[in-house]
């Protein structure tokens, strides 16, 4: 089965700075995909070259077998929800769903007004009145009755409460069981919202992707293994450590393994889907902090005496 979004080398490039390098992935059908990383790590950069609303700089994308945005064929098989759900603010409930069934051949009126119904909007209601969670939810309604084969939302929750964002995540999940095949990718800082509704996990961190994989498997490959304190070239071998922490007299390590675990004074526990996302965020935080304190140390030496 060709993969709903591959991607090789994919890069791009804003004004010398690197918003995304190196990405290659590939995403299967019929996964509601988590989209994990820290402010500027490149999600939405990847999410809008998926779309086609940007041009890579360097490398390939291919989403549902064809290039981003290519026809409106294309166009109409992929939906997108942007992070500030954008809707027209001088425009109806109902202005919205009549100039959705105008711009796409595939559009669901039953469904629009059914998700409009379900939610308590009133259909003549403008948009601009409407709160964060209802202009999210109506978002989610016109992207959704479009029909598409793949779903982007970028952050769509972020400004939510917590009872509007279960709410949306209900939807979404509503939405992911409608079709057999269908792919979501929703981009989330809210770990517990992605633990709810995702089965796959796509984690990108300075500019790079660090982690794919089925949210179950990624899981059962890692763990944490606390004992007394000793260097991580005492772990059994075939142990990928992800992150080390050593206090006082305890060593703690977060370990990528398929490897027999160790025994005797080693104590291993089980990492749910927040530590594991953490674990890398850590070490890529680390990981920057140093290598731009050896870039300062760097430039002092060439500087000279003062």
């Amino acid at each position: 089965m060709t993969a709903v979004i591959e991607a090789h080398g994919l890069g791009k490039r804003y004004r010398g700075r690197w918003a995304l390098t190196e990405c290659t992935l590939s995403i299967p059908a019929g996964r509601v995909v988590g989209l994990v990383g820290p402010n500027g790590a490149g999600k939405s950069t990847l999410l809008n070259l998926a779309c086609g609303q940007l041009h890579p700089t360097a490398g390939t994308i291919r989403v549902l077998g064809h290039r981003p945005g290519d026809g409106p064929g294309q166009l109409a098989r992929v939906g997108f929800v942007a992070q500030d759900t954008p809707v027209y603010a001088g425009l109806s409930v109902a202005d919205h769903l009549r100039f959705g069934a105008r711009t796409n051949p595939a559009w669901d009126h039953e469904a629009a007004y059914r998700r409009i119904e379900q939610l308590g909007l009133d259909p003549r209601q403008k948009a601009g009145r409407l709160s964060g969670g209802q202009r999210a939810q109506l978002a989610l309604t016109l992207a959704a009755a479009k029909q598409p084969e793949l779903l982007l939302l970028d952050e769509p929750v972020a400004a939510l409460d917590p009872l509007a964002r279960r709410s949306f995540l209900h939807s979404l999940t509503e939405f992911a069981g409608e079709r057999e095949g269908r792919t979501i990718v929703l981009s989330s800082h809210v770990i517990t919202d992605l633990e709810r509704v995702c089965d796959y996990l796509l984690l990108i961190s300075g500019s790079r992707v660090r982690l794919a994989g089925p949210c179950e498997e990624l899981i059962a490959e890692h763990y944490r293994i606390v004992g007394p304190r000793r260097a991580a070239s005492a772990l059994p071998a075939g142990m990928a450590v992800v992150q080390e922490n050593h206090i006082d007299h305890r060593s703690a390590f977060i370990v990528r393994t398929a490897a027999p675990l160790p025994k005797g004074d080693w104590r291993v526990e089980r990492l749910d889907l927040e530590d594991l996302v953490l674990a890398y965020l850590v070490r890529d935080t680390r990981s920057h902090d140093s290598y731009d304190a050896h870039d300062a140390h760097d430039s002092h030496d060439l500087e000279g005496p003062q």
